[in-house]
């Protein structure tokens, strides 16, 4: 099996077909694009068990939003973002629970972790309704939606499986879907936060970065689970890859190409790079020297998104 080292199905979608050198669909996955404004729209969606061993991935809906210069944006551009976000995940909402029943929004990662502090940043910011509707229910509209959020920690630090810890909130509190945020790991070093995705498929915390935690999903839960992430971390090898990729472009536009190079950019030459650096240890996690503001933007658009789909 192909090792992606990727959370991204559209990744997982492209390295299997350049691996196996096919040109069109792959049996059992169907994929699609679209533009709203300037944000690229691709949508994977695997549709049987014969799409789920290529793409090492359950059967159901990814969306991706691919957004650029996300360091320097302003409040309208998160806006317009969010809207986006908000759009694709009300349309995913609306395939499993009705406009009114009860949604846990839960925040992933370590708050004092930057690159893994996504999801405990967009807690904080989502606007929970169920202890309103619960106490002083004259306060809100009738079809108000009733949301919770909470931020269960790590597994260091608490000493707790997260798992463990939303089963116990799911059987008291008994919500119809949980909406799970965090960070995913990329195998490009274009989408590191610049690319969200969101699955109805739940998620396997870690699993990007090979510290893989237990299953988060209808069938842990009995309950649909949405997964919404964003890359923020890229392992060295892929770094290196990307890397050669550009190396050979800058040469390639400096002299005619020749057969070597070309041959070179167009193998995907992960795995030949990262049996290079493990036995060195150098084959580590990899994020931007700006994440604080990259987390700080990411979390309002996430945050804002979730708001304006409840």
């Amino acid at each position: 099996m192909i090792n992606f080292r990727t959370d991204m199905a559209i990744e997982r979608n492209d390295i299997y077909r350049k691996q196996n050198n096919i040109e069109n669909q792959i049996d059992g996955i169907i994929t699609e694009e679209e533009q709203k404004e300037d944000i690229n729209i691709s949508r994977v969606k695997i549709l049987n068990e014969q799409g789920e061993k290529a793409l090492a991935k359950p059967k159901g809906d990814y969306v991706t939003l691919d957004v650029k210069n996300i360091k320097n944006i302003d409040e309208e551009g998160i806006q317009k973002i969010a809207e986006v976000l908000g759009d694709e995940l009300r349309k995913i909402i609306k395939k499993h629970i009705t406009d009114t029943e009860d949604i846990l929004v839960v925040g992933l990662g370590n708050l004092y972790v930057t690159p893994d502090a996504l999801g405990p940043k967009v807690v904080p910011n989502i606007e929970v309704t169920r202890h309103i509707l619960q106490y002083i229910p004259s306060a809100m509209p009738e079809d108000t939606r009733p949301v919770s959020a909470i931020s269960p920690g790590v597994l260091g630090v608490t000493g707790i499986e997260t798992m463990e810890i939303l089963k116990g909130i799911v059987d008291n509190i008994k919500p119809k879907m949980l909406i799970v945020i965090d960070a995913l790991a990329t195998r490009s070093i274009e989408r590191i936060s610049s690319s969200i995705q969101i699955a109805d498929t739940g998620i396997v915390p870690g699993a990007g970065v090979g510290n893989t935690r237990k299953e988060i999903s209808i069938r842990t839960l009995g309950i649909p689970v949405i997964a919404l992430g964003i890359p923020t971390v890229v392992d060295l090898a892929s770094i290196t890859n990307d890397c050669i990729d550009l190396f050979i472009e800058s040469l390639q536009q400096k002299a005619m190409s020749n057969d070597y190079l070309n041959k070179l950019r167009e193998k995907d030459n992960y795995e030949e790079i990262k049996e290079a650096l493990i036995p060195k240890d150098y084959n580590m996690i990899v994020t931007p020297k700006e994440i604080d503001k990259l987390i700080e933007n990411m979390s309002k658009i996430v945050a804002k998104g979730i708001n304006i789909s409840l």
